[in-house]
């Protein structure tokens, strides 16, 4: 097995730096997520390590070589595209085995190695059709197959399961993740799908604007976001980040009250976190409700801003009520508002 090491990584385009100082482990057999929007660098990362394109600055090590400057074939790694990159006139069989043959492995171990590939993602039947006698799923699967048959340690994964309609992504994802178990793959795994990346990674790398937002495990994003980015990014539905006002302070007794204080935070909470009170609270009107089957989705206008909650099953709530929503001080996060960083529990308590 082999780990991805990426020591203060630049990539520019002539006067377009389009990452800056990327630092990141992927241990051995880890599966580590790169998140993040469109335009964020993550796809861009990805070729870094893959070779498709070569770092500006830094170094990028594979099994503890640095390999910044070699082409892809000398890496040892595989790689599945967002578009599959099949052959439409090769069958199943053939696409599967093109790197073997282009190596020139030895037939005998092609055809071992074909079967217990096919027999692993359940392609044995489909061996002798084409990519357009699949569906999506199916092609899914042969480009995971290529990648398999290769026996290397490292394989690379850019949005993979994009083009499949909502169903069919959730189980391969799920199929993806028990393979890179079984087989005790390093994958370095590219999507902009949060819900994706919180099901299937070991590590998960948030990226903004070409810089590593944050870094931790599925439940370090959820539980503990560094930014207020993180914490509004991670979550469906996301993360409440609200500008403290006269009413929502009403609430806190325990914040700073002078005006200058006030200004200085953003306040978060997860949707699941607030509550409706009988009693006091922030004060607030229904705007819309969804129901979802185990939950309920309230999105309500106190003010200028909107809070999310959700109930569980269906609520007997309609646009226009209006509610008060309780916001118990355990749940709160609190954030800088010029810079957006997290504020530690024992500072800002404090500070009341």
């Amino acid at each position: 097995m082999s780990s991805i090491i990426l020591k203060d990584v630049c990539k520019s385009w002539d006067s377009t730096q389009v990452l800056k100082n990327i630092n990141f482990e992927c241990k051995n057999g880890n599966l580590l997520v790169l998140l993040g929007p469109s335009g964020c660098g993550k796809s861009t990362t990805l070729r870094l390590i893959a070779g498709l394109e070569i770092p500006t600055s830094g170094i990028v090590e594979i099994d503890n070589r640095d390999v910044s400057n070699l082409p892809p074939v000398k890496r040892n790694i595989s790689m599945v595209f967002q578009n599959y990159a099949l052959f439409p006139h090769l069958t199943v069989a053939e696409n599967i085995l093109f790197g073997l043959k282009a190596r020139r492995v030895p037939k005998k171990e092609q055809k071992k190695r074909l079967k217990d590939t096919a027999d692993l993602l359940g392609l044995s039947d489909f061996l002798g059709r084409r990519p357009a006698q699949l569906s999506g799923g199916q092609r899914q699967r042969v480009a995971l197959g290529r990648s398999i048959v290769a026996q290397v340690s490292v394989c690379l994964m850019d949005e993979p399961l994009s083009n499949l309609d909502a169903k069919l992504r959730q189980e391969m994802r799920q199929e993806i993740r028990a393979l890179q178990q079984r087989l005790k793959m390093t994958m370095i795994y590219v999507t902009h799908d949060q819900v994706e990346a919180m099901t299937i990674a070991d590590k998960i790398i948030l990226m903004k604007d070409g810089e590593i937002e944050q870094h931790g495990t599925p439940e370090d994003l959820y539980n503990q976001p560094a930014t207020a980015f993180t914490g509004n990014f991670i979550g469906n539905p996301p993360m409440n980040i609200l500008t403290p006002d006269s009413q929502i302070m009403s609430a806190f007794s325990y914040l700073p009250r002078s005006p200058d204080s006030i200004s200085a935070y953003l306040l978060g909470i997860r949707p699941e976190n607030v509550e409706i009170s009988e009693d006091s609270g922030i004060e607030s009107s229904v705007m819309t409700t969804e129901y979802l089957g185990a939950d309920s989705l309230i999105v309500c206008r106190s003010g200028e801003q909107t809070i999310t909650l959700t109930v569980k099953g269906k609520a007997d709530i309609t646009a226009g009520d209006f509610l008060k929503l309780d916001l118990k001080p355990k749940h709160i996060h609190l954030f800088d508002r010029e810079s957006g960083m997290r504020l530690e529990d024992s500072a800002w308590r404090k500070a009341s």
